[in-house]
């Protein structure tokens, strides 16, 4: 893989879980290459070593289960120890369950699901808005879906996690001081390890993640206070 330009110009940072494959290791990579810290989070050892590898010292990549709240806020101090708080953070860690009807999804697949999905996007809040609110400034993105405004057969946990990122993000974006807001970002359908699991084969008529970011980058950089609460689509 081809390393980042690491040549740091904005005092900016941005905290991405699930920054080791698909569309966070996209936006970690763009937003680097557009001058931003990046401080990103993924589970598997040997992705985040090469991970970090691709970055570069100047910015921070780590082991973290966005699942387990102590891991998070492990990772969350070492983050804002050498970062401060982070302008944007952004929940993209996700899992897919296995597609099949909602009777026949194991219970421990299921539970999966949630605790990433959902817990991992409120672990990583608690430990990491409290600084932005103390700034008084940043911008939360917590990667929702279509699935997450709409249904499909055989994925109804997924959709279940995705319309509780949208309710979750909805409810948040009322309690956040004035420069702090939150938004639930739908971005669109990519060909991702997740939607091939879904779609097989025809997930390659769509978009790859580094076309994507491409435009969804420079899209969530200029989203700011007065987008708070609103359910957002990107290009």
């Amino acid at each position: 893989m081809e390393k980042v330009i690491n040549q740091i110009n904005t005092a900016k940072t941005v905290v991405i879980s699930g920054c080791t494959s698909g569309l966070g290791k996209e936006m970690s990579i763009s937003f680097a290459n557009r001058g931003w810290q990046v401080a990103g989070l993924g589970k598997t050892k040997s992705k985040v070593e090469k991970m970090a590898e691709t970055m570069g010292e100047s910015h921070q990549i780590l082991q973290c289960d966005v699942s387990c709240d102590d891991s998070v806020k492990t990772a969350s101090r070492l983050i804002i120890k050498r970062f401060g708080a982070p302008n944007i953070l952004i929940n993209n860690a996700a899992v897919m369950n296995t597609p099949k009807p909602l009777w026949k999804i194991a219970a421990n697949e299921f539970n999966h699901l949630t605790e990433v999905n959902i817990n991992g996007v409120a672990n990583m809040i608690r430990h990491f808005v409290p600084n932005m609110i103390k700034e008084r400034k940043g911008l939360i993105v917590n990667l929702s879906s279509g699935w997450g405004r709409s249904t499909s057969p055989e994925v109804a946990p997924y959709c279940a996690t995705k319309w509780a990122v949208e309710g979750l993000s909805s409810a948040m974006a009322q309690e956040l001081p004035k420069n702090v807001s939150c938004v639930a970002l739908n971005p669109g359908v990519i060909n991702t390890e997740m939607l091939q699991k879904c779609w097989g084969n025809a997930a390659e008529d769509y978009q790859k993640p580094k076309d994507w970011a491409k435009l969804a980058v420079p899209f969530i950089e200029k989203l700011s206070s007065k987008d708070n609460g609103k359910q957002i689509t990107a290009p």
